[in-house]
């Protein structure tokens, strides 16, 4: 046994009683997750899973999903997670694209599967379904451990499908050299030790959860599965973070925000947390400047990387200059990779410059499902700048990149200013129309009841930006639209831009 499959192997040797996973509809030590593991593997060889093979996990985050991907692996197979709150079109989508034959879910999801034409074999976790195994099936079979074939650190390991610029999912390939590339660096990053409590607020098919569940399982830590359903309720996930004494906690901005907005966070005293990690998408400096200052000697970490190349450069947060409006760098290098940005002319950007960033090295995918290995470098789409003490500053995405009126603007430096504002707490930026006739517009969410009008808001952002890249209209929501990631659904807000009334105030 070898890559991730053995991860779990390797610690239940020395950690064997301690807890593994904990979750609301169950738990596992050591022992037991490695002993179901074992089980669910020798179920799926019987249903004919062959080395490499992909099989679909379509469930609610639990212990038993764990157990599941674990099966995969060491059954030799690539897991690959679906979306639970998918559609059956879309999870039948995903499944069809990468030739899954045998999928882990429950029965009425394997129904749902088959009623879009997928041809599959279910493993179903609650009632039989057509002939297959379920999970009763499962727990009769030898808990003994199974005999695979050798596989190579290049092989696959799972596959992430994100949604591409046609919002067509797209399978991202990670081998187990990609994965644990970055465990490795990040266990040794953080300092993850046994015992530390890790809360897994990522969904399974989000690459932030590799970490929740693969830094945890090789330091010999806790798993504390925070449900689908209480992944944006902030004042769950404070009373979470109380109750399960949770030391280390990863997810995307939104959801600290949201804690500090709505959950009361800065009031945990004491503070069971000695390590806070965000990535997915800048962090707004105000809100992060108030943990900052509430908590000096909390470790505070910003990950970068796309979901082709996990994490390749990360930050440690020291002290937030007061001055600070734009979110903190991204970082130097990580997980044992190389990154550089190009210039638009081809050439290497120097200190002060900026330029797409490139990544090589150990966490970059092997590829596309249904498409010729990825060779070279990985082009992230991501223009940073060079600063001189070799941190990168994120400056936004190319296709974020717009010109207006003959000026080239980032979205990125007008939404920093604007959430520089004490009337906003979260904003986002447009362009409406073409040509002439386009117009850069803030769709804001107010702070208070209390709404900043839209000259009040030009006069801030007067001070802080040229005069071509000031906003020309200003739309009030209730909340930003957000993927079932938690990032801003940028596409969605650019679906909604057309038509936007001028305001006149």
């Amino acid at each position: 046994m070898s890559g991730l499959g053995s991860v779990v192997i390797a610690t239940a040797r020395e950690h064997r009683d301690s807890l593994a996973i904990k979750g609301q509809s169950g738990s596992l030590t050591y022992d037991e997750l490695d002993r179901m593991a074992n089980r669910f593997a020798g179920a799926l060889l019987e249903l004919g899973t062959s080395s490499g093979a992909r099989v679909g996990i379509w469930m609610e985050k639990s212990a038993g999903t764990v157990a599941a991907m674990q099966g995969v692996l060491r059954a030799g197979g690539v897991y690959v997670p679906v979306d639970p709150l998918s559609p059956p079109r879309r999870a039948a989508e995903v499944l069809r694209d990468c030739g899954v034959r045998v999928v882990v879910t429950q029965r009425a999801r394997a129904a749902a599967l088959v009623a879009e034409g997928l041809e599959i074999v279910a493993l179903t976790t609650d009632e039989a379904f057509e002939g297959a195994l379920t999970f009763a099936d499962v727990e009769r079979l030898s808990d003994a451990p199974v005999s695979t074939p050798a596989r190579a650190d290049s092989d696959l390991a799972y596959i992430l499908y994100t949604s591409g610029s046609t919002g067509k999912p797209k399978g991202v390939c990670i081998s187990h050299r990609n994965a644990l590339a970055f465990i490795e660096w990040a266990m040794t990053t953080v300092g993850a030790r046994a015992g530390d409590r890790f809360a897994s607020h990522a969904p399974f098919h989000f690459d932030l959860s590799v970490f929740d569940l693969y830094v945890s399982f090789a330091c010999g830590g806790t798993t504390c599965i925070i449900p689908e359903g209480a992944a944006y309720a902030p004042q769950r996930l404070v009373e979470f973070i109380r109750k399960e004494q949770v030391t280390i906690w990863y997810s995307v901005p939104t959801a600290l925000i949201l804690m500090l907005e709505h959950g009361e966070l800065l009031d945990l005293e004491p503070l069971p947390m000695r390590a806070v990690i965000f990535a997915g998408e800048p962090f707004p400096i105000e809100p992060l400047r108030r943990i900052r200052e509430r908590w000096p000697e909390l470790r505070l970490f910003n990950f970068y990387g796309p979901t082709e190349t996990n994490v390749c450069t990360a930050y440690e947060v020291g002290t937030i200059d007061p001055e600070r409006i734009h979110p903190v760098p991204i970082g130097t290098v990580s997980s044992g990779d190389c990154v550089w940005a190009v210039k638009e002319d081809g050439t290497d950007a120097g200190v002060g410059e900026e330029g797409e960033l490139l990544v090589s090295g150990p966490t970059v995918m092997v590829g596309y499902w249904g498409e010729a290995p990825h060779k070279g470098p990985y082009r992230t789409g991501d223009i940073v700048r060079l600063l001189p003490d070799g941190n990168y500053e994120y400056i936004g995405r190319r296709d974020h990149m717009v010109k207006v009126r003959g000026y080239r603007i980032e979205m990125g430096d007008i939404e920093a200013a604007l959430l520089a504002h004490p009337g906003l707490r979260a904003a986002a930026v447009v362009v409406s129309g073409e040509g002439i006739k386009a117009r850069i517009v803030a769709i804001a969410v107010a702070s208070g009841a209390s709404q900043p009008t839209l000259l009040q808001l030009k006069r801030h952002c007067a001070d802080r930006l040229p005069r071509y890249m000031i906003i020309d209209d200003v739309r009030y929501v209730e909340s930003l639209p957000r993927t079932a990631n938690g990032k801003i659904d940028r596409l969605a807000l650019t679906r909604s831009a057309a038509p936007f009334p001028r305001s006149t105030t």
